[in-house]
């Protein structure tokens, strides 16, 4: 094994195999017992896209969801299900398979076209510069978590996160967007273990066999995650696992490693940095 992959798999807890049916249970757990430890919250949001890791957390919160009403004989929790659009989503169809799936206890849809125009306007003029579409991308990318936030306030909540190793190693998420939230159930799977999940409790194929999109780009629509990161996912998987891989896929996830080391890690301590 790579020194750097030896240090990276510690580091996100992958293992080379999983036991999906005891994974599923560790996160549905992990839920759990954190709204028991916080009695004061009475709900789970997280935003729904139709692809495998948000079709795995929504499923993994509403099995928690209902477990926790029926050990108290009650309906006091719920999961909320939040469709983000911006504008008309392409995949349309596969979000509302993956709600169909979940079933969970509420949905809301917020179109953020609105919010996200206005804030990407308001930068342009004020600067006389235009936003790349990439960084149109990450306004998105902010204002659904925003929204995700909105929510978990107003049904006492917490904001469930989708990212997973494969997405922590490279990573793919947007600071203070995706990246942002209170509890990550996926934090030491890779995406190939997240497949083997949803395969256990039944999720439709369609659902874990689709490929992988962050949809965020105006001139790139539904570009594919392994395009974007010039690596497939099944390096990025095998180099998780500790396996051996070809020396490239190596260099370029290695890259994106150290590249994003930024987005790993909480905001310095400008204190404890630059003045103790």
């Amino acid at each position: 094994m790579r020194p750097l992959q030896k240090e990276i798999v510690k580091k996100l807890l992958v293992q080379p195999t999983i036991d999906p049916e005891a994974e599923f249970r560790k996160s549905v757990d992990l839920l759990k017992g954190y709204m028991k430890k916080n009695t004061f919250l009475k709900s789970f949001v997280l935003g729904i896209s139709g692809g495998q890791d948000s079709t795995l957390v929504g499923y993994i919160a509403q099995t928690a969801v209902n477990e926790l009403n029926e050990e108290t004989n009650g309906s006091d929790y719920k999961f909320v299900a939040v469709s983000l659009p911006y504008g008309v989503q392409a995949d349309e169809d596969d979000r509302q398979l993956a709600l169909k799936f979940i079933k969970p206890s509420q949905t809301v849809t917020v179109n953020i076209k609105e919010a996200v125009d206005a804030s990407v306007k308001a930068v342009e003029e004020a600067v006389s510069e235009k936003l790349s579409n990439f960084l149109r991308g990450n306004v998105k990318a902010r204002e659904r978590m925003k929204v995700q936030y909105d929510l978990a306030g107003l049904y006492k909540g917490v904001v469930l996160g989708t990212d997973h190793a494969a997405e922590a190693i490279t990573g793919f998420f947007t600071k203070h967007g995706d990246g942002a939230a209170d509890i990550i159930p996926l934090y030491r799977l890779n995406k190939r273990q997240g497949k083997e999940i949803l395969k256990f409790v039944g999720a439709p194929e369609r659902l874990y066999t689709k490929i992988p999109t962050a949809d965020l780009e105006d001139d790139k629509p539904l570009l594919p995650d392994e395009v974007a990161l010039g690596v497939s996912y099944d390096e990025i998987d095998d180099y998780l696992e500790g396996k051996e891989i070809r020396t490239e896929a190596a260099e370029i996830i290695e890259g994106w490693y150290t590249k994003t080391e930024h987005k790993r890690n909480e905001a310095i301590n400008v204190y404890d940095t630059w003045w103790k």
